[in-house]
């Protein structure tokens, strides 16, 4: 009991309020479209789980992430979606891993439950936008061999998510809106699938709750930061 009080005021009521409605909006999908697939549902909720934490500057965020990338890579090989499921085991889960000690390393004075905040160069800028290039077209090629359903979206998600895990590896508030972009795409993939078989409606309200999510990480990354500036 002391340890759920103790969380509740370590959250804020609109990260309270936004985890609730999250959980509840997926739950709700799963009934509704899914019914049988638990492990969506699972998939689902510790995403939304670790997005608050992210949110948060959390590391405990990123072991979420860890266990969110494998599920989901399990579902997205389900509907041949190979890249979604390179993408998050091959890249996303290990640079969760890469990231969780980058963000133990860096802890904000001392304290290992809020990460620094850190800005990247424009010399950085341009290297991580020339490898992302780089990524992408390797990708594609990958991608096609294949035979990758919806080859061009699920490309453009290796892009986004390439930048999203680039920028939570070297702790950028900017990390947040790559994530945003990469939801975007997500939600088109999914809804593409969902044609199919409706049971991924359920998979597409998942994205759409972390998209919220993710916008209102950036927003309380930004706050983190002038904080830690003293601004």
């Amino acid at each position: 009991m002391a340890k759920i009080k103790s969380l509740l005021k370590y959250f804020s009521k609109t990260e309270i309020i936004l985890w609730c409605s999250s959980v509840i909006l997926v739950v709700l999908s799963f009934c509704i479209f899914d019914k049988e697939n638990y492990l969506t549902l699972c998939a689902s909720l510790i995403g939304v789980t670790s997005l608050v934490f992210y949110a948060k500057g959390n590391p405990f965020g990123q072991v979420l992430m860890v266990l969110f990338s494998l599920l989901y890579g399990i579902i997205s090989f389900s509907f041949a979606y190979y890249g979604e499921m390179i993408t998050y085991l091959g890249m996303t889960m290990p640079m969760a891993i890469c990231a969780l000690v980058s963000w133990l390393r860096n802890p904000y004075q001392g304290n290992k439950a809020e990460v620094k905040v850190n800005v990247i160069g424009k010399a950085e800028t341009v290297f991580m936008w020339a490898i992302t290039a780089v990524v992408t077209v390797l990708f594609y090629f990958i991608l096609d061999a294949f035979e990758t359903a919806n080859i061009l979206p699920s490309t453009l998600s290796v892009t986004t998510s390439f930048l999203a895990v680039y920028l939570t590896f070297r702790r950028s508030p900017f990390f947040a809106l790559a994530y945003a972009a990469n939801d975007i795409v997500l939600i088109v993939l999914w809804i593409m699938a969902s044609v199919y078989d409706a049971k991924y409606i359920s998979v597409v309200v998942c994205f759409g709750a972390f998209l919220v999510n993710d916008v209102y990480g950036f927003i309380s990354w930004q706050k983190m930061k002038a904080r830690q500036q003293g601004r």
